[in-house]
């Protein structure tokens, strides 16, 4: 069974977060194991990256998801890392600003949305809306509840529309995992800038995290816009699994390069023309 196939929520099912293994690797044993199977996904996601550019046709959203210290910028760094940046965007969505709190919801999303050709990465998502805003009572449950739908809507509204491919990827790991990876930050200079107030204080809303997140990959898995559950507890097999299913989808697009839109003969002519006169 292919990983997409693995991991992707089945549209209409309930989500149980406590049901799964944030430690599962598959066959793989350790980092060695996958390093083959994930340069070749590298490599393909590299290739076929740099023809959705050329063919403009069609256009990819990646969204990012799950509780701090997941892995959504190693994700980014390991995996995102493959594609030309030409043709790549990563945006991230926390807090609105004050100009953005007097629109609707996807008024800051909509535009970072991915042109013909291009990749958009949302590092933390239009999903915001239905998780901290919940979690944290930050408007009435009338106000985020039908938010579900206008996400799926508006998800609908890309793919239909710009001819875009969404994955969503919810990285999940357990709260021992998220307990160790806030240890390294503290321990490795390296690392200390990521530290925030938050990370420990939000780590007593856990149980109302996971209902939120349960809620969204529940409610927004669609045929049109899936949600793949990435188990991440190691990071190795997250970015094999995350980097499988994104070069599976490109090569899902049949992408090919456009034609010349010049005359080749012509072209040739004149290098061989150049040529002679050096």
């Amino acid at each position: 069974m292919n990983l997409a196939k693995r991991f992707q929520i089945e549209p209409g099912s309930s989500v149980d977060l406590s049901s799964i293994n944030a430690g599962f690797h598959g066959d793989y044993k350790n980092e060695a194991d996958v390093q083959s199977d994930l340069q070749k996904h590298l490599h393909r996601i590299s290739k076929l990256q740099r023809t959705l550019y050329a063919d403009h046709r069609h256009s990819l959203l990646i969204v990012l998801q799950g509780i701090d210290g997941a892995g959504k910028d190693g994700t980014c760094w390991h995996v995102i890392g493959a594609m030309d940046p030409q043709g790549v965007q990563v945006r991230g969505f926390k807090q609105p600003t004050v100009e953005e709190r007097e629109h609707d919801f996807l008024w800051r999303v909509h535009p970072h949305a991915p042109q013909r050709g291009n990749v958009a990465i949302f590092n933390r998502s239009h999903y915001e809306d239905v998780l901290v805003v919940r979690v944290h009572e930050l408007v009435p449950k009338d106000v985020w509840k039908p938010r579900y739908d206008f996400i799926n809507e508006w998800e609908r509204l890309l793919v239909s529309q710009n001819n875009t491919t969404i994955l969503k990827f919810f990285l999940c790991i357990s709260k021992e995992e998220q307990l160790a990876r806030f240890k390294l930050r503290l321990d490795d200079p390296a690392r200390q800038w990521k530290i925030s107030d938050s990370d420990y204080k939000e780590r007593e809303k856990w149980d109302d995290y996971i209902k939120a997140f349960e809620a969204a990959l529940s409610k927004c898995s669609t045929k049109h816009a899936p949600w793949y559950l990435i188990p991440s507890n190691h990071k190795w097999y997250r970015n094999l699994a995350v980097s499988e299913i994104i070069a599976d989808a490109l090569e899902d697009m049949h992408l090919k390069p456009p034609k010349p839109t010049v005359d080749l003969e012509e072209i040739r002519r004149l290098y061989h023309q150049v040529s002679k006169e050096k």
